[in-house]
This record gives C-alpha cells, structure tokens and sequence, in this order.
C-alpha cells in the first residue's frame, strides 16, 4: 500500500520526521480504542490525524453536559446522542482517509473477543477498573499490545503493556479494586495523558523511539512534573493465561 497524492500534502509536516515508509505503516495499521471520553476524544483526534488507516471506538455512552469541560469531540449541538456515532462523523470529516469504524455497546469480554482480535493495537481510554482489566485480559489472550492510561484529578499515567515482555495491568495493579465510582477530572488532565497515549500507538506503529514498557509515566498537573517508575519484576499468573 502505497501514499496517495492528496495524503502526501496532507502529511507533508510528518513525513519528514518519521519518513515515508512509517507514514504507510501508520496507515496499514489498525487501533482499537476503548471509551470515548476526555481519553478518548483526544486520543482518537490525534490518530486519525497522524494517519492510522483504521480506527475502531467502543463506548455506549451518550453526551452530556457535564462532559464537555474536558471531551473536546462534543459541543452542545449533540447532546443526547451516542459518543460514538458523534466521533465518526467528527472524525472521518476530519480525515475521509481513515476508516472509523463506531459501536454504541458496552465493553463486555464476549463482545471484545469478536473485535479484538482484528486490530493491532488497543488503547484504554477508559474511566473505570472493571472494564480495563476486561480489555487487558483480552489483549493478553490475543498477543496485542495495550497501551493504558487513566486520569483523575490533576494526576495522569501512562504505561504500554506487550504481552510477553510486560506483565498484565491486573498484575501491575494488584491493589486495585474494581469498582465504578465517579471520575472527577481537570480538563487539561485528559489531553495531556491522551497525547501521551497516541505517541506510544505512533510508535509501536513505526518502531521509531523508546516505549514505555516496563515503566509507568506518572502526571503531576499541579507541579507540571513526570515521574518514571520502573516495573518489577511481578510473578503473573495471569498474564498467559488462555
């Protein structure tokens, strides 16, 4: 698969950066997106504009008011209405190049199995712990690399899991109870992690850079400071699990 003319001015500033051969890779890839929240409408914008061929959204959510300090895909013209039927209209005008594919369904193992298994990446965008070990149970069990990010407050991480390499996020996270409770959230907060998330996809996507496997990049908003934490070694039986 090669560029078209018109992709090639569109990603006339990117190409020279990461050359015309990842720019293709970028665009033979395909990227699941879990949630479509203030993660997840940065991270998917972000995406589609780099130029990953196909995108896949999963949320089940409509828009409200409450979600627009921080999930910069809505306005108040679409309040009411599915997030994800929003972002493919918002996001294949931003670039017809992309293939958006949207479901309006909650993220439940049987339904993950039937979609995970075609795309090459998935991204937590999600907002709550039951559904994110789902997502990383499956992204386990089908050998593809998850990247994760969560937010509250003024306070972020990131971490990219690659099974085989990584422990699972239920392993990193053993204290983690999985239970859903309201995330309260600075707008910034979102946008600042999601852009992290989308790099981490452009490079596994292109090999280019160093990821965060093994580490955990932590947020501080408040004093503008990004701490590494190093993984341990964690004794997973989880992780390989069928």
């Amino acid at each position: 698969m090669s560029l078209t003319d018109e992709e090639l001015v569109r990603y006339d500033r990117q190409i020279p950066v990461i050359g015309y051969e990842n720019q293709v890779r970028l665009k033979n890839t395909s990227v699941l997106v879990v949630g479509l929240g203030g993660l997840g409408s940065i991270i998917t914008t972000y995406l589609v504009a780099s130029g990953i061929g196909r995108i896949v959204v999963v949320d089940h959510d409509t828009v409200s008011l409450s979600d627009l300090n921080r999930q910069i895909l809505y306005d108040t013209s679409v309040l009411g209405k599915p997030k994800a039927l929003v972002a493919r209209e918002k996001l294949s005008k931003l670039n017809p190049n992309v293939v958006v594919e949207t479901y309006v369904e909650e993220f439940t193992y049987g339904f993950g199995e039937r979609i995970v298994r075609d795309v090459d990446i998935i991204v937590d965008a999600l907002d709550n712990w039951e559904t994110r070990f789902i997502v990383d149970k499956l992204a386990f069990k089908y050998n593809k690399p998850l990247v994760h990010g969560g937010v509250e407050g003024f306070y972020g991480q990131v971490t990219t899991l690659i099974p085989g390499k990584t422990p699972c996020l239920r392993c990193i996270f053993q204290i983690i109870k999985p239970v859903k409770k309201r995330v309260n959230v600075v707008a910034t907060t979102p946008g600042i992690i999601g852009v992290i998330e989308a790099n981490e996809v452009l490079k596994l996507a292109t090999g280019l850079g160093e990821l965060l496997v093994n580490k955990i990049l932590v947020y501080n908003g408040l004093k503008n400071e990004f701490t590494i934490i190093e993984i341990r070694d964690v004794d997973c039986r989880i992780c390989y699990e069928e």
